[in-house]
């Protein structure tokens, strides 16, 4: 088995200027510290050599969003909640948790938002009750 699985995200946003404010302080807190952005996309990329796993969005004025979701894994559920402080900073919409929800297994930890275009994002930690 690879041990790289997740090469990039491909995403739509209504309005260039206001995604680029948003994602440029909520990607870096999630691992994308890399600026590689062009004229036409936003791009931020993993550390590390070769190829690396990347965040990348471009203008699409007549996007609609929809009920995908973009789920972000974090290590602990402080991690989690750091992660919604920084997503409230970053102005991230309908925020929802931080918050344990048992419906999904037992030690689901996540906060949902959205970004400024409407597009669903997630933030969780999969810990047993225990740990």
């Amino acid at each position: 088995m690879k041990a790289r699985i997740f090469d990039h995200i491909d995403l739509r946003v209504k309005d260039m200027a206001t995604a680029e404010e948003f994602y440029s302080q909520l990607l870096p807190a999630l691992g994308f510290t890399i600026d590689s952005s062009g004229e036409e996309w936003s791009i931020w990329q993993a550390a590390g050599q070769g190829p690396v796993a990347f965040f990348g969005f471009t203008e699409a004025p007549k996007h609609q969003p929809n009920d995908n979701r973009i789920a972000f894994w974090a290590e602990s559920r402080e991690e989690v909640d750091r992660m919604a402080e920084v997503v409230k900073r970053s102005g991230g919409l309908n925020l929802e948790g931080p918050a344990l929800w048992r419906e999904y297994s037992p030690g689901y930890y996540a906060v949902f938002f959205e970004d400024p275009s409407g597009n669903k994002l997630e933030v969780c930690c999969r810990k047993s009750l225990t740990a």
